[in-house]
């Protein structure tokens, strides 16, 4: 990983007994560009085998506090075993999927996987992929937020099939490495929407959603969310601050009660070179403070108008199916007015805590662009405000909340708007994270 220095890390090993005689040219560093004329060219994902056999001991990381290092191409294993023997560190940082790998992975396979963790490795799977939007690394994602989003399912999908193919099983933490961009607010926008859509597939899929980057900006953009319900949050972090102090302090890029239970690693220097046993690798260090967790049981309810007993509106709402993005057979609608006049959506809840809700509408010119959507949470109803005109036709969330367990009337739309236009309900989808 590359997220402050700007020079390469790659791997050499240099021992007298472990390397060939016709070893060929260093890879460059995952995540950067291939020299002029060499084709980046992405690490081979692994050969099918037998997963009863061939699998990783425990989750991964699991619960783990000390010393691990990354580096470009999974080692050998002479190189391990030597390691092992007489290195600090107990982790190793591994690239398992995307489309920014750049090294070859001739070792990486899921003999060598439960080979190291038998051993007693921890192992900290990365997912180098889609970039920021604003960054100059490709492949980029979007800059549309909801786009973005669906970006991050997809990469948390190829995570989560190279992870299980690999013997890394599920409750183990993935890792999206976004490398350093200069966030702005659009960007920021793209990126944690993006790491939504990581941390809410990678649940789904049995994982822990994990994401690296630069202490400067993807850590302080998802620190400074870490109480936006507009946004998902990650399970750990990985922060890059060459600061040469081994431990998990964010300084100024994380505050202290974020991520502050047992949820991060800090990759505190880069680009250095040791030996271990006779062998010499070029690696980052990292110090980890991890633990095992499990992911939410997934669960989610989708509500439309017409779902019997799920909704209730007064007789001023009227019914319509003129919109070819409506969900269901048709939806409801209503004029503003400066008083209240709540249409509601009714849903059962297995257990009190973080839901995420999304909301789905037909847009139109002549619809509201001001709708007020009001949130029942724990401490009372919270509001959000929906541009109708647009962005219609597909699940828009409006954040995480904090929502109670049983029956009752859990998210609503509100007549009173500041806006013009009818106001519309048509559906609403809750899903535990």
């Amino acid at each position: 990983m590359r997220a402050i220095a700007t020079a390469l890390t790659f791997l050499t090993v240099v021992a007298a007994t472990a390397v060939p005689a016709t070893a060929s040219a260093v890879p460059a560093r995952a995540g950067t560009p291939a020299a002029a004329g060499t084709p980046a060219v992405a690490g081979p994902q692994p050969a099918a085998e037998s997963q009863s056999a061939l699998a990783a001991v425990g989750p991964q990381p699991g619960t783990f506090t000390g010393k691990g290092f990354d580096t470009c191409t999974a080692p050998s294993q002479a190189a391990m075993d030597a390691w092992l023997a007489a290195s600090p560190y107990r982790a190793v940082g591994v690239y398992i999927s995307g489309g920014s790998r750049t090294c070859a992975q001739p070792n990486l396979t899921a003999t060598w996987v439960a080979d190291q963790t038998r051993r007693g490795w921890r192992l900290i799977p990365i997912e180098l992929g889609y970039q920021a939007p604003c960054g100059t690394r490709t492949p980029k994602m979007s800059a549309d937020p909801a786009t973005a989003r669906g970006q991050g399912r997809t990469a948390a999908d190829s995570a989560a099939a190279a992870a299980a193919a690999l013997g890394i099983g599920a409750g183990s933490t993935l890792y999206n490495d976004i490398e350093q961009y200069p966030s702005n607010a659009s960007c920021r926008a793209a990126v944690l929407s993006f790491l939504s859509g990581w941390v809410e597939r990678l649940h789904t899929r049995g994982y822990l959603a994990g994401m690296y980057s630069s202490g400067s900006s993807g850590i302080t953009d998802v620190c400074a969310a870490y109480h936006d319900t507009r946004y998902l949050r990650l399970d750990q972090i990985w922060i890059a601050w060459w600061n040469g102090v081994a431990d998990t302090d964010g300084g100024t890029y994380c505050a202290d009660d974020r991520y502050a239970d047992q949820q991060r690693l800090h990759q505190y220097a880069g680009d250095v070179t040791e030996t271990w046993g006779g062998v010499t690798m070029k690696i980052d260090r990292n110090y980890l403070d991890v633990r095992a967790g499990t992911p939410p049981a997934s669960w989610s309810v989708t509500v439309d108008n017409a779902t019997a007993g799920g909704f209730t509106a007064g007789a001023a709402w009227g019914t319509s199916a003129y919109s070819a993005q409506r969900h269901g057979a048709d939806y409801r609608f209503a004029a503003p007015v400066a008083s209240s006049d709540v249409a509601w959506f009714r849903a059962t809840l297995p257990a009190t805590g973080a839901y995420e809700v999304s909301v789905w509408y037909p847009a139109d010119p002549g619809y509201n662009d001001r709708t007020p959507y009001l949130v029942a949470t724990t401490t009372g109803n919270r509001t959000v405000t929906v541009d109708q005109r647009a962005g219609g036709g597909r699940w828009v969330s409006l954040g995480v909340f904090t929502l109670a367990a049983g029956t009752g009337d859990k998210v609503g739309v509100s007549r009173w708007s500041a806006g013009t236009g009818y106001v519309v309900a048509d559906a609403v989808r809750i899903t535990r994270v």
